[in-house]
């Protein structure tokens, strides 16, 4: 009996002691649990606090043209006027009722301007009527018909340098945000929004038995803060585990912050479409997207649709499933009725409209590929590739719209042209042109292509070609810099000329007509573009000594000191040769060609300028008389049918150039405003029946005429003197001589010898150097 009782207490005590142990293991268990729960909570409010106070998105930098300034006298037409206000996203109307909007009245433009945050400060929206009379503005006024002075309309945006994420979003903070656009969230995404703390448990008992009677997970009852706490931390999987973490950081985020930084920091950060590879987000850029306005000019029934696309950016794309999308516009407006947010009539007048989605989205990855190339280039002269891709910096360049589009439409129909004259096979031959503000060095325009918006290579800054007689003006540059040596009267030899050369070869360069014209003074040789003479030129200047002036004019590139670089024995691209031009239609100053004018932060702090900068480089006085030579080209010379388009008394001066076997078309000029390079030829480097004059020339032409160029200032510097000449011996002779010639010359350098006179003529300048003098 005793040994009974005794395994009877033995028992008991085992017993407690299991007991004990497993209360003892439940109580570690849940210390434990308690404990990682307590880290693993921690872990998420660092995550939330620390992704949420800081910067939220990498933000592209976006890159905008200049603004269009108007004033009385401005040479601008009315249609083109239109062309830009469509292309800023502004919308023709009967009625003007808000901002971003137009109307026409014959030759009177009424405009509504937007306000914008330029660099000096934000310019409020005006009330502006503009009067057009022979294609000049010639009355600018406020609708009061008080005079204005000058009016800046808004930059247009050409593009952006995006993240590797390719994410492209517009901030928008919640005072700027259009009417209903709140209201019409919560009632469609979160009615309790503002009484729940994150999560609600009525939408997750809703979710649940869906989810129950759809046998998966299949709806999510998430809220507002849950939804932005999904998109914002974690991935979209439907699991459990992501849906428990969810409801932790949504609450964490209600506790942290402000129902306003939640819904702000949610209608900046939701997906809602797509432009080609990059991903829409945020209401704000979504507004540009769809109807090509900035969010707080959006009506109701826009306001609705793209709380409508909110619920499924590809399944209610209203470009692709424009009656999906409308069913769920309406349906969205009928809940802000049913809730009496809006009344039944302000409903019926949002359902009776069309969806009003422009035909193109406002956010193509980039409008102006080739001239957006360019700025991306100079800016990572200062700037990280990070940077530019994740600070949001606004970027101010010197990009004319409405010179890039003259530009772009005139070199494809001229090339159409040229292949039908010419007998060339359709669209076989390209094209690329760079446009330059005389003066400054601002690069204005860029075609990389003949098509415009071609995102591909990009010719114009990186076809580098032979230029052939394009450079020819460097060589006669060299020479008349030496005006002890040389004049423009000085008589060079264009007989034969065969040049050993250091690999034992003879080098015979011949004249373009295959016709040796004997001794020519200098001015025609370049006029006429003369291969013998020029190359007999640079040999005995030195082809170091042409190669340095190549350099001074701003090529920095090497340079092969050949004898035949005297005839265009370089490659060059157009973005290169329109830096050499461009120090000389500037009188011999260089500068940089720039397409930047400012940089911005976010928050529109300045970051840097970028002023023209000028340095010295070539006397004026020399280059006046390469002035003279360049107009000899375009008055008598190879660039003469210009003027079968422009007025004799428009001021012109440039150069052609054909590379051997006719593979590219060059023609370089300028006038008093803008500065053309054209190239022309195939990307297989095949032969063309074309040379610069017939075919470059002919695009430069109609691109000078129908950009607005106007006449060089073509100035006599103190240092230079004119005399009368006998071209065909380089003397001295008188106004009346036959043939005689009014030619500049760098004093000191005129001849001092007398020709025979010849036939004396009636006493009146015979010379288009008249006009200039006006004699």
């Amino acid at each position: 009996m005793a040994k009974k009782k005794s395994r009877k207490r033995k028992k008991k005590k085992s017993a407690r002691r299991k007991h004990g142990l497993i209360r003892r293991l439940l109580m570690t268990a849940f210390l434990a649990g308690l404990v990682v729960t307590v880290i693993l909570i921690g872990a998420l409010d660092l995550i939330v606090r620390d992704k949420f106070s800081g910067a939220k998105w990498s933000l592209p930098s976006h890159v905008y043209s200049r603004a269009l300034e108007l004033y009385e006298g401005l040479p601008l037409e009315r249609d083109e006027l239109i062309w830009e206000l469509k292309r800023l996203g502004y919308r023709q109307v009967p009625s003007i009722n808000g901002p971003g909007q137009y109307r026409l009245h014959g030759q009177q433009v009424d405009i509504r301007s937007r306000a914008f945050l330029f660099w000096d400060g934000e310019q409020p929206l005006q009330n502006i009527q503009l009067k057009f009379n022979q294609a000049r503005i010639s009355k600018l006024s406020n609708a009061r018909g008080k005079a204005l002075p000058v009016v800046r309309l808004e930059p247009l945006m050409i593009g952006g340098i995006y993240p590797d994420h390719l994410e492209d979003r517009e901030p928008v903070s919640l005072e700027s945000l259009p009417p209903y656009l709140i209201e019409s969230l919560i009632a469609v995404e979160d009615r309790n929004f503002y009484q729940h703390h994150g999560i609600s448990f009525r939408g997750i008992a809703r979710a649940m038995f869906g989810n129950l009677r759809a046998g998966k997970m299949s709806q999510g009852g998430s809220t507002i803060t849950q939804q932005l706490v999904k998109n914002f931390y974690l991935s979209a999987d439907r699991t459990l585990l992501r849906k428990g973490i969810e409801a932790i950081m949504a609450i964490l985020l209600e506790l942290h912050y402000s129902k306003g930084d939640i819904l702000e920091a949610y209608i900046n950060e939701i997906y809602l479409g797509q432009s080609g590879k990059r991903a829409i987000h945020g209401f704000g850029m979504a507004s540009r997207h769809y109807f090509r306005q900035p969010l707080g000019e959006l009506n109701l029934h826009q306001v609705a649709l793209l709380t409508a696309i909110a619920k499924g950016a590809s399944y209610y794309d209203p470009r692709r499933h424009p009656e999906r999308a409308l069913q769920r516009r309406n349906l969205v407006i009928d809940l802000l009725r049913d809730q009496q947010l809006i009344d039944t009539s302000s409903a019926q007048r949002a359902k009776n409209k069309v969806l009003d989605v422009s035909a193109r989205p406002g956010t193509n990855t980039n409008l102006f590929p080739a001239y957006l190339e360019l700025a991306r280039r100079q800016l990572r002269k200062d700037y990280r590739d990070d940077d530019l891709g994740s600070e949001g910096l606004r970027i101010f360049t010197r990009f004319d719209p409405q010179v890039q589009n003259t530009l772009q439409d005139t070199l494809a129909a001229e090339l159409r042209r040229l292949e039908k004259n010419k007998g060339i096979k359709k669209d076989s031959l390209q094209a690329a042109a760079v446009v330059v503000r005389v003066g400054t060095g601002e690069v204005v325009a860029v075609a990389g292509s003949r098509q415009a918006g071609f995102a591909g290579f990009n010719r114009a800054l990186d076809a580098r070609r032979p230029v052939g007689s394009t450079i020819k003006p460097a060589v006669y540059l060299t020479a008349l810099q030496r005006s002890r040596r040389y004049t423009l009267a000085t008589l060079l030899d264009d007989g034969p000329l065969k040049i050993d050369l250091d690999d034992g070869t003879v080098w015979r360069p011949r004249n373009f007509d295959r016709i040796d014209h004997g001794d020519v003074p200098l001015y025609e040789s370049l006029g006429r573009s003369y291969n013998q003479a020029t190359a007999r030129l640079g040999v005995d200047l030195g082809i170091d000594n042409v190669a340095d002036t190549i350099r001074q004019l701003g090529f920095n590139r090497s340079i092969q000191e050949v004898p035949a670089l005297s005839l265009g024995a370089i490659t060059m691209s157009p973005f290169e040769v329109a830096g050499l031009y461009h120090t000389i239609a500037s009188d011999g100053f260089y500068s940089p060609l720039g397409s930047i004018e400012s940089v911005y932060t976010a928050e529109n702090e300045p970051l840097k300028r970028y002023p023209t900068q000028t340095s010295a480089r070539i006397q004026p006085d020399a280059m006046h008389l390469l002035h003279y030579a360049l107009q000899v080209v375009m008055r008598e010379g190879t660039g003469r049918s210009a003027y079968h388009v422009f007025a004799n008394s428009t001021v012109l001066a440039g150069k052609t150039g054909t590379s051997n076997g006719q593979r590219d078309s060059w023609f370089s000029g300028f006038g008093g405003n803008y500065l053309v390079v054209v190239w022309v030829g195939r990307d297989d480097n095949g032969k063309m029946p074309v040379t610069g004059s017939s075919g470059a020339l002919k695009l430069w032409t109609k691109i000078m005429a129908n950009i607005g160029v106007t006449s060089f200032n073509f100035a006599q510097p103190d240092n230079v003197v004119y005399r009368w000449i006998d071209p065909y011996s380089g003397l001295l002779t008188d106004e009346r001589c036959e043939n005689s010639r009014y030619l500049p010359f760098i004093k000191g350098s005129a001849p001092t010898a007398y020709a025979t006179c010849g036939q004396p003529k009636d006493g009146k300048v015979v010379d288009w150097l008249r006009d200039l003098f006006r004699w």
